[in-house]
């Protein structure tokens, strides 16, 4: 309710100083008048006007029409009698405001109509205070026209971003909640099944250290180098879990190619704009995970890796010319594939698989439009 009453609270610059002057202006014409009676009348209407006016900004339904009928009329009236043709303006902002489709459309013709007609009546009498003053009521008349179209445009663009800015927090909390899951399937993956051998060894160690000494001390070593390979696990995933830059990535992968004695061939430059820091940790992660792939599985001699940059989005490209042992092979849930599939689809990317003369890997990831959510993500790495 308090927002209704502050119509112009939202006005910058010298706009508010319009209103004033378009508010006390009214006066200026009434006092022009010869007649007691007619500066009477012309403080009434004026009054009467700006409250109902104010009425209009709260109504709601079909009130909006009356009120909205009975100001276009005060407003012919003051144009008639004092030769102020500027309610026009305060009737045009508010037909703007309006939300209804239907009310809005209904109520500009009208005014559109109602104003034109006084106006082209008040030149026809060659009214000498209104010729006067008739560049400003170029002005109003031309406000008249486009002032209700621009507001509605500036509300509807004002919806759109607060839409889009609830949009860009729920994939906020999306993408927490992704991370959150992320990280319990990788320690899952990599706790679970070691904490169960370990379980596992420690239980068959406590039942021969009577029986089998050797075998018990056997098994307790294998435990150490279980929980030792463990560790080291966790540290490497804890590690992965930070901000990963892809020109860092590069310097690793070309480090890992050479002591594979796989040719290392890179197209473009590796420095990423307009792309959040999550955008960027996640083409990281599946750089990684694509090079691994070409060094265990690929028996590849070289490998290509390109990056390229357009407005809408970032494209890399893995290749390599080795021989998988079969289509079904790589296809299959193996090779980190689907983990990278989940991974682009929460930054609406893709990955496509190309296998002729050798691999391709195709990913794609849109450029950031706003900063905000990466800001917001960079700080959750």
């Amino acid at each position: 309710m308090i927002k209704r009453y502050m119509t112009f609270g939202k006005n910058n610059g010298i706009a508010p100083y319009i209103w004033t002057i378009l508010c006390i202006l009214p006066f200026y014409f009434i006092f022009q008048s010869p007649s007691t009676i007619q500066i009477v009348v012309g403080i009434l209407l004026t009054l009467a006007f700006f409250i109902l006016y104010r009425i209009a900004f709260i109504s709601k339904g079909w009130p909006v029409y009356l009120w909205t009928l009975i100001l276009i009329g005060i407003s012919i009236t003051a144009n008639s009698l004092f030769n102020y043709v500027y309610f026009a303006f305060f009737l045009a902002y508010f037909i703007g405001n309006i939300k209804d489709r239907v009310a809005f459309l209904t109520l500009y013709f009208i005014h559109l109509i109602c104003t034109s007609a006084s106006i082209n009546y008040s030149i026809v009498l060659h009214e000498k205070l209104f010729l006067q003053q008739l560049p400003f009521v170029i002005i109003v008349w031309i406000s008249v026209i486009l002032l209700p179209f621009s507001i509605q445009n500036r509300k509807e663009r004002g919806q759109l971003e607060e839409k889009l800015e609830d949009a860009n927090k729920r994939i906020s909390d999306l993408i927490k909640v992704e991370e959150r899951q992320r990280i319990a399937r990788d320690l899952h993956d990599t706790l679970g099944q070691k904490l169960s051998l370990i379980g596992l060894k420690s239980d068959l160690a406590r039942k021969l250290i009577s029986k089998d000494p050797e075998q018990a001390r056997l098994e307790l070593k294998d435990v150490q180098q279980t929980a030792r390979t463990a560790l080291s696990e966790v540290r490497k995933m804890v590690s992965s879990m930070r901000g990963i830059r892809l020109k860092d990535e590069i310097l690793r992968v070309k480090q890992i190619l050479n002591a594979a004695q796989i040719n290392f061939l890179s197209e473009g430059e590796f420095i990423l704009t307009n792309v959040s820091s999550l955008t960027e940790n996640i083409l990281s992660m599946c750089l990684k995970e694509a090079v691994n792939n070409v060094v265990k599985h690929s028996n590849a001699s070289s490998c290509a890796i390109s990056l390229k940059q357009s407005l809408k989005e970032t494209v890399m490209t893995i290749r390599d010319d080795g021989v998988f042992k079969g289509e079904q092979e790589i296809l299959a849930d193996g090779h980190g594939l689907i983990g990278m599939k989940e991974r682009l689809e929460f930054i609406n990317g893709s990955l496509v698989l190309l296998i002729k003369e050798g691999t391709t890997l195709i990913i794609r990831v849109p450029n950031d439009v706003k900063s905000g959510l990466g800001k917001e993500a960079g700080k959750n790495d």
